[in-house]
């Protein structure tokens, strides 16, 4: 049997050095590449104000951490969740970081989590398979017609299901996660796109005209090797 989890996290800030803590994990669980009911998410309260900057991007406030447990209080179930799974996480440093720095916050003997799990960065093999192109999560969902339009904001644990379907067709399996899902693990995911962007606003990014014209010139290049299904789906 082949484990996976799927994780990510979301942080007060982007400095860790400079005393950033995490205050979202969001793990989703693949057995044989194919989803499971089985998760991991919890909010922490990092005990510290948030930047501005990460707020924009997750829509997190510290007044909706104030009651959550602090990360001492959750690290052995985490720890118990990941242990002997490979973890994919995308832009594997930031999140490996944050975590370790926690778990060496916690004064309970904890080892960095590369001891309990192996880890696998999507980042460094969509800049393989993709070099010189943008490779953010959104930029993957749009190049894979993975659909986000229901995410508002980010968040650990949504974009952790968005992360699964664009692991699952980099790494030339299953294409749709929801395609593999059955109906009670669909629901899980609808529901949970459902509660993560509730009472959030809607915020939309508009590609540039520089992208724009990027993007044409790509599927020019594309016509020219063959055909662009894209480029006949758009003229159709």
């Amino acid at each position: 049997m082949s484990r996976q989890i799927v994780l990510d996290t979301e942080t007060t800030g982007i400095h860790v050095d400079q005393g950033h803590r995490v205050i979202e994990i969001g793990c989703v669980e693949l057995v044989n590449r194919k989803v499971t009911n089985n998760k991991f998410h919890c909010y922490l309260n990092p005990q510290r104000d948030i930047d501005e900057g990460a707020q924009a991007v997750h829509g997190i406030t510290a007044a909706f951490l104030a009651d959550k447990p602090l990360f001492p209080e959750v690290a052995a179930a985490f720890i118990e969740f990941v242990q002997g799974a490979e973890l994919i996480i995308h832009n594997a440093p930031f999140d490996v970081g944050f975590l370790n720095k926690e778990l060496q916050l916690c004064n309970q003997h904890w080892k960095p989590l590369s001891d309990y799990c192996r880890i696998f960065d999507t980042l460094a093999l969509a800049r393989k398979q993709h070099a010189g192109m943008r490779n953010n999560l959104d930029a993957l969902c749009k190049r894979y017609g993975i659909d986000n339009t229901h995410r508002e904001y980010h968040g650990a644990l949504l974009d952790a299901y968005l992360l699964a379907q664009v692991y699952l067709s980099m790494s030339e399996g299953q294409r749709s996660l929801l395609d593999g899902l059955d109906r009670s693990a669909q629901a899980v995911f609808q529901q949970t796109s459902i509660q993560i962007n509730e009472k959030r606003r809607k915020i939309v990014i508009k590609a540039t005209l520089e992208e724009q014209q990027f993007h044409e010139e790509y599927l020019q290049k594309l016509q020219k090797q063959g055909k662009c299904l894209w480029s006949e789906r758009r003229d159709g």
